[in-house]
């Protein structure tokens, strides 16, 4: 059997469509990772004969080298996810020295997809099952059934129960019922209830608003219909009580499904407590023993540590005993079936009444249930040699998942050679103590919550703790200063696939290197080569608390800093930004940054400073000091690095832009723009600057700006909507903000797209609350007209823009700014809005001449639409004069110029006074 591409493979309750990749069980697509998939697809083209470890690796990995034991990690995984050796059902062999074969009968048939084609990517953030699950079935079916109608369900029991495996079912089987998806927030990497909200928003991408009550956070949630499932919840109990009642009680179509080991006795809960899975009785015979789910569970554990295993006549009563000593346990089962292979079910059986003798002192009636898993733990601990013991003590400090490399680093140190790692790793994931993913092309090795907690504990004994998470701080160092070489290299979502998962340990290592008492240079050199994980995350407020801290703490250390103190400086001048604008503590940062990249001589850190101070002056509408500041980052000579050189041309544009000169802006805008296409935009950000957005988004967003002014507003449109686009699609969120505040909701607004500008208005109040970015909070509730005249000092670009969208009056200060050339451009516009204050006020006499200066000084510009609405105010006045000829030609000289945008609001206007002037001509 060669070719399977035209057909559908049968085995088992399993139907494979080899040319879409799909498994299906039962009907229902099981979700197996890639290589798990390219394995099977490989032996069932190949069933009933042997294909060797080199052609699997060779047709599953053909363009990377990998080792036999990540071929065995995939194989295992494979096996587990589909029940082989279930009830004696053995699909997949291992042929010692020779490879694997599939044995399974199976049939071909016609390939036929499922009602409905293809199934659509699910809405959910569900791990990949890599179990089967047994002795549930039943409680799974009543728990999907129940779900919808009692829609707040918590399951408990002990540790090591299955809670979490049976949530994860459950959810599974309800992918494609909730609109609005399923989403899973596991609490165990959480130390603090304030951490819950903050996780939760970004898990379901929401606002949370700073200091917002829980109701509010809640209400958003309102429309949505949806599954939240909460793991691990003992620890949080109270607060995640409150939680789900709120979110319940203001959000009808929202479910919850919570686990931990105790109820969290809150309103409209319903508790299922589970029990542990049903064990044979001592009499019976074979076939009602194999019936029972935790002999069935100890015999596949078995079968997949020892291909061989076969439970033979004499060996039912002991395996009988054991299912029962263990009550039953999952996990309990799980870590003796690991062990049978060395020790054989007789001598398996001596130990553990040995240490469960020990522990009960003598009476077996003595062991409490919840004390088994305890006693098993404590059992599986002491079989390990001393180094596997230390190497399970040291990963405890890991929150989330970690490579090998990153178990070495940690583990090695006093009493461990890096030699005696892998061998120690292999043993304690064959001992069910350590749990192995394979990734398509890395291990990833992860600890169990519970297990986590008691290797915990044992480290501190050991009195080991605060040096193995020193070791887990440097190896967080390092592979965030990856991250940062990465970031210029990779694209934008490998990189956040590959270092996102990171963010746990990372916090971690911080929090630990912050505490009291603590050496603080590596977690202040942590804080800076962290920073794009979190810029790319979009986590301004949680960067903000670590950069201050680091700054508050770095005179503490003995070293000189002058580097790390210079990049913190910087981290503070963008984050203060974004808070407060143009503040004095952002000014400050800014300078100070300066400064010190001025006495190391440092080029990369003066263009950031110089750059991030004229953003800052572009703020303000100080809009002349910003171009001095292009020149002088120009002067800085950043032309020995493209990418600087790239950086300094876009902000050559624009300074040129806010100062008026619109041409020249947008040539050097256009230029950017094709220099980076041809780059194939492989750096996202702007390279060298001090504030960062997306390079692409930011040149489109001038550009937008400068094209509307020049009289092209549908282009302006056109290129604000693919700003716009582009940023959702990259999904970062200061840039988002970035595009809708300086392109999106000006030009709709400019252009008279009122539905639009309101859409895009909410869109950006909900962005920036969401990424805590202050500035464009502000921004928001201008355009919005909730803030009225507030909050304008040293936000002179916004007072600015809502002078030329008709929002504000232009007071003496700003008259005397347009007046002397400090108003950039819109100097124009402010003139001929006071004009047409004046003309209110019946001074027409003085009104005309201003008119005329704003015409010059918008043509002068190269601003045709500025020259529009100052034309379109000048015949109007030129009319009430009687003036009609002198307003026609004046007027459709202006017009005329125009070859696009005729259904804009501005144009609109025109038309319909040339109309009217038209109408007037004498006959």
């Amino acid at each position: 059997m060669t070719d399977l591409s035209d057909q559908a493979v049968h085995f088992g309750p399993y139907r494979i469509h080899p040319r879409q990749r799909l498994v299906l069980e039962a009907g229902r697509p099981l979700r197996l990772g890639r290589r798990a998939v390219d394995i099977l697809l490989v032996l069932l083209e190949h069933a009933g004969n042997v294909v060797s470890k080199q052609e699997l690796i060779a047709r599953v990995w053909p363009k990377t080298v990998v080792e036999d034991g990540n071929l065995r990690v995939h194989m295992a995984a494979l096996r587990k996810a589909l029940g082989d050796g279930q009830a004696g059902q053995r699909y997949i062999v291992t042929v010692a020295q020779r490879g694997y074969s599939f044995v399974a009968p199976l049939s071909i048939e016609p390939m036929t997809l499922p009602t409905g084609g293809m199934p659509q990517r699910p809405s959910h953030n569900l791990p990949l099952r890599r179990t089967r699950m047994i002795g549930r079935q039943a409680l799974i079916d009543t728990l999907v059934q129940q779900l919808p109608q009692q829609r707040f369900i918590t399951l408990t029991g002990a540790g090591g129960i299955g809670k979490t495996t049976v949530a994860l079912r459950v959810a599974e089987l309800l992918i494609g019922h909730y609109r609005d998806g399923i989403h899973l927030l596991d609490l165990a990497p959480l130390s603090t209830a304030s951490m819950i909200l903050p996780n939760l928003a970004a898990l379901l991408d929401l606002t949370l608003g700073e200091n917002a009550p829980l109701a509010n956070f809640a209400r958003s949630l309102q429309a949505r219909q949806m599954l939240l499932v909460i793991d691990n919840c003992e620890h949080l109990l109270d607060d995640i009580a409150l939680i789900s009642e709120t979110l319940l009680r203001h959000a009808p179509h929202l479910h919850i499904l919570t686990t931990s080991r105790e109820a969290l006795r809150a309103e409209g809960e319903y508790v299922q407590r589970l029990e542990p899975l049903a064990c044979p009785p001592a009499t019976g015979n074979r076939a009602q023993a194999l019936g029972y789910p935790a002999m069935q569970l100890l015999i596949e554990r078995a079968m997949s540590h020892q291909d061989n295993f076969a439970l033979s006549e004499a060996e039912l009563p002991l395996a009988i005993d054991i299912c029962q000593r263990l009550d039953g346990i999952p996990l309990a089962i799980e870590l003796v079936a690991a062990q049978i292979e060395r020790f054989g079910l007789q001598a398996l059986l001596v130990q553990m009444e040995d240490n469960f003798r020990l522990l009960a002192r003598g009476r077996r009636s003595a062991l409490p249930r919840q004390q088994t898993l305890r006693a098993t733990l404590d059992w599986s601990f002491d079989l390990l040699t001393e180094c596997e013991k230390t190497c399970l003590r040291r990963l405890a400090v890991f929150r989330a998942g970690f490579s090998l490399v990153s178990a070495a680093a940690v583990i090695t140190g006093e009493t461990i050679a890096p030699a005696e790692v892998l061998g120690s790793i292999t043993q304690l994931v064959a001992k069910s103590l350590l749990n192995v993913e394979a990734g398509d092309d890395e291990m990833v090795y992860r600890l169990l919550d519970i297990t986590r907690t008691y290797a915990l504990e044992k480290l501190s004994l050991a009195a080991e703790l605060a040096a193995t998470r020193e070791r887990h701080a440097a190896r967080c160092l390092a592979l965030m200063e990856q991250a940062q070489a990465d970031w210029e290299l990779l694209a934008t979502q490998p990189w956040i696939d590959r270092y996102a998962p990171l963010r746990e340990d990372v916090r971690a290592a911080l929090d630990w290197g912050f505490a009291e008492d603590r050496g603080h240079l590596l977690a202040i050199r942590l804080t800076v080569s962290a920073m794009p994980l979190w810029q790319e995350l979009s986590l301004l407020r949680e960067h903000g608390g670590y950069v201050d801290t680091a700054l508050a703490l770095i005179g503490q250390v003995n070293t000189p800093c002058t580097q790390l103190t210079l990049q913190l400086q910087l981290a503070l001048g963008s984050l203060s930004y974004h808070a407060m604008g143009a503040a004095p503590q952002t000014i400050a940062a800014f300078v100070s940054a300066e400064r010190l990249a001025e006495a190391r001589q440092d080029l990369a850190g003066q263009l950031r400073a110089v750059s991030g101070h004229m953003a800052v002056n572009l703020c303000a509408g100080r809009y002349a000091q910003a171009l001095q500041q292009s020149l002088q980052f120009a002067r800085l000579d950043p032309r020995t690095e493209p990418l600087l050189d790239l950086s300094a041309q876009r902000l050559r544009a624009l300074a040129q832009h806010y100062t008026g000169n619109q041409a020249l802006a947008r040539h050097n805008a256009e230029q950017v723009l094709q220099r980076m296409s041809h780059s194939g935009h492989v750096n996202r950000f702007a390279h060298g600057v001090g504030v960062q957005y997306d390079q692409s988004v930011a040149s489109l967003t001038l550009l937008a700006r400068i094209l509307w002014l020049q009289g092209l507003p549908d282009r302006a449109w056109r290129t604000a909507s693919q700003a716009l686009e582009l940023a959702l699609q990259i999904n970062h969120g200061t840039s988002i903000c970035y595009t809708l505040a300086l392109a999106g909701v000006v030009i709709a607004r400019y252009n008279g797209a009122e539905h639009e500008a309101q859409t895009l208005q909410r869109r950006l109040l909900e962005e920036s609350h969401k990424h805590s970015a202050q500035l464009f909070q502000t921004w928001a509730g201008h355009y919005a007209g909730i803030l009225g005249n507030q909050h304008l000092q040293g936000l002179g670009l916004i007072e600015d823009t809502l002078i030329t969208l008709g929002a504000d009056e232009v007071d003496d200060a700003a008259f005397e700014r347009a007046r002397n050339g400090s108003a950039g451009w819109c100097a124009p516009e402010i003139l001929r809005v006071r004009a047409e204050q004046w003309v209110h006020q019946g001074d027409r006499l003085a009104a005309e001449p201003l008119l005329l200066e704003a015409l010059g000084v918008a043509h002068q510009q190269g601003a045709l639409a500025w020259e529009l609405r100052c034309a379109t105010s000048l015949a109007r006045l030129w009319c009430q004069q009687g003036r009609l000829q002198a307003a026609r030609d004046l007027l459709g000289s202006v017009y005329g110029r125009f070859t696009e945008g005729f259904a804009t609001q501005d144009l609109i206007r025109a038309r319909r006074l040339l109309d009217q002037l038209q109408d007037k001509r004498p006959a």
